[in-house]
């Protein structure tokens, strides 16, 4: 990011100092498709949900259709957008979006999550394309959670966000298959969105991402100490939601006796920041529109907690995570 702001000028205009400019961007830009495996454009946003309203409402597609587990943000974007149901917490696969058999999605741009911000729920994207394609529709896959820890699907649109592995916060980018599946505005990134680039973000956006294997190498460790804190949560009587079909890195927690925000307060003054229900709305006392989604009752939705671990959590913050949670029992 020094050297962003060190060869900082307008990446669009023509001078010299532009030109510089444009080269480092393009560079990260090729360096983020690469290390994400993405052989279409990407587009550079203000993050993830500035990504989805672009998605959303730039595509060519008539309809609007989204899962009812989405971030906020997809919501926000699409407040018209139909919806599809997931399946229940107590069922054999938690969170899945339900497609019916006779749906439909012609003209339709359909918006389903790799990994829920809430719950941790994998969805098997990949295997959503084909479905959704072949009745007339593209899929945009909120890669959010996901992107540098499980391999991204080859969406028709894929959304990331750098701050959620190790990248500047302020920036992210809408991975598109074709430009042609979105309606240009004018102005920068070709056209597609307006604003003058932030080259610093995006240098800094390219260089964490490239870094994210130095974590991941640490990761079957981390796993180790995950199953034990599920472990600990179970003699202590508490669940994990979704327990099988949980990403690893996202976990909803059930105390068996205490409220979420009990459990917040208690665990803040140990040290540990947790939150009830997503980050982005965790401040509310209303009940999670995901766990209602997901079938949660209401006095388990009032004592989960939301436990997420980044790349720079440790094992040891993890081992004593789970000491701090058993002394809650």
């Amino acid at each position: 990011m020094e050297e962003g702001f060190r060869v900082w000028a307008n990446p669009s205009s023509p001078h010299a100092e532009g030109r510089k400019a444009k080269a480092a961007l393009e560079d990260a830009r090729e360096r983020i498709k690469r290390a994400l495996g993405w052989e279409g454009e990407v587009i550079f946003t203000s993050g993830a949900s500035e990504a989805l309203w672009i998605a959303l409402n730039r595509c060519k597609a008539k309809r609007r259709i989204v899962s009812a587990v989405e971030h906020d943000a997809v919501f926000r974007a699409a407040p018209d957008a139909e919806v599809l149901q997931v399946r229940a917490h107590d069922d054999e696969r938690p969170g899945e979006v339900i497609v019916p058999a006779d749906a439909d999605f012609t003209d339709a741009v359909v918006a389903i999550q790799q990994v829920n911000p809430e719950t941790g729920a994998v969805q098997p994207a990949q295997d959503l394309i084909e479905p959704v394609r072949s009745r007339g529709g593209l899929l945009l896959c909120d890669c959010s959670q996901s992107a540098g820890k499980l391999v991204l699907p080859k969406a028709d649109m894929v959304v990331v966000s750098a701050h959620k592995f190790g990248g500047p916060i302020g920036i992210g980018a809408l991975l598109v298959r074709d430009f042609n599946l979105l309606k240009p505005v004018g102005g920068h990134e070709r056209g597609y969105r307006q604003g003058t680039e932030n080259l610093p973000a995006a240098l800094g956006m390219a260089c964490a991402i490239e870094q994210w294997d130095v974590w991941s190498e640490d990761f079957d460790h981390v796993q180790i100490t995950l199953r034990r804190l599920g472990d600990a949560i179970y003699k202590g009587t508490g669940q994990l939601i979704g327990d099988d079909y949980n990403s690893g890195f996202i976990s909803a927690i059930v105390h068996p006796t205490l409220s979420a925000q009990a459990q917040l307060i208690r665990l803040d003054a140990m040290g540990f920041a947790v939150s009830a229900g997503s980050a982005c709305s965790s401040g509310t006392l209303k009940k999670s529109r995901v766990l209602d989604a997901f079938g949660v009752p209401d006095d388990v939705a009032a004592r989960t907690i939301r436990v997420s671990i980044g790349w720079s959590t440790t094992p040891e913050d993890l081992e004593r995570f789970v000491e701090a949670w058993r002394s809650l029992i």
